[in-house]
């Protein structure tokens, strides 16, 4: 897809959510049910079912998914895909580009054996190796708005609003 393609695409869609914003609110769900034989659970994804399960550093056995992990790969794959979208929007040439993410991570919080130890990520590092031979500022660029535009980002970097409630 060429940034002609991707306007024509979005255009349509950009003049909609001026027009009537509250067609740009979408309510995505995620929905898993707990395993009855084992400490996992089974979420469907769509395509198929993931079963994520404790990390082995928590006394799992390494077969289910983790979802610390699975938060890393949504990372990657929000971060990817916008990447793609914008560098195709700014017409900036890219070959091959790779994205990784890496976390941090104190077990002793999760398992309660230390109130001092936080529960979740200390620290997450987004990389991207990027074929270009685009200048310095077009690849800021590129980063800056992909980091503006990526959901699974800013959701991280801006916590919204968290209920919790039980049937």
């Amino acid at each position: 897809m060429d940034a002609t393609a991707l306007k024509a695409m979005q255009t349509p869609l950009k003049d909609a959510y001026r027009e009537d914003a509250g067609k740009a609110l979408i309510t995505l769900r995620a929905r898993g049910t707990l395993d009855d034989q084992s400490i996992a659970c089974k979420v469907e994804t769509g395509r198929a079912l993931a079963v994520a399960g404790l990390h082995p550093a928590t006394g799992g056995s390494g077969l289910e998914l983790c979802s610390g992990d699975m938060l890393l790969e949504a990372l990657v794959a929000c971060a990817g895909v916008t990447l793609k979208a914008v560098a195709t929007a700014l017409q900036f040439k890219l070959g091959n580009a790779v994205v990784e993410a890496e976390g941090d991570l104190d077990f002793r919080g999760t398992l309660g054996v230390a109130r001092d130890a936080p529960v979740g990520f200390r620290e997450i590092r987004l990389k991207f190796n990027l074929d270009t031979d685009e200048p310095q500022e077009r690849i800021d660029s590129l980063l800056k708005l992909t980091e503006r535009y990526c959901v699974v980002f800013q959701t991280i970097n801006n916590k919204p609003a968290l209920t919790v409630s039980a049937n």
